[in-house]
């Protein structure tokens, strides 16, 4: 396994899980991007609760799965985006209009596309989820 990209190998071995009916998936190594993200999928109800927990390498991840993912990945090139073009994204990225959640990179921290909309600013897309 290729870790150049960890927040991608980390949310395919989420969807992997997901798709073979597990309901723990262990992942590593950690970071605080990784964290945020997770929590972001956390508060949108498609994972349970996570610990991150320090082996002396990178760190380790424990999620908890509840079944909800249909499919998650990262957004490569991580391009950046405006509020004029994120419906352009919204439908590249998500199946319908409300359904799904694209996390984002902005001066206000990692946060869901919907938020960033809220606050009228753009930023750099990361990762999708529904």
């Amino acid at each position: 396994m290729s870790l150049n990209d960890p927040l991608a190998n980390i949310l395919s071995k989420i969807l992997n899980a997901e798709k073979v009916g597990k309901r723990e998936c262990v992942a590593s190594p950690s970071s605080r991007l990784i964290l945020d993200v997770l929590g972001i999928m956390k508060k949108k109800e498609y994972i349970g609760i996570f610990n991150s927990l320090d082996d002396g390498k990178g760190g380790v991840i424990k999620i908890q799965l509840l079944g909800h993912i249909n499919k998650c990945g990262v957004i490569k090139p991580r391009s950046s985006f405006t509020l004029r073009n994120i419906e352009k994204f919204e439908k590249r990225f998500l199946p319908a209009e409300g359904f799904g959640t694209i996390i984002v990179s902005t001066s206000k921290g990692i946060i869901p596309h919907e938020e960033a909309i809220n606050k009228k600013i753009g930023g750099k897309l990361l990762a999708y989820i529904y």
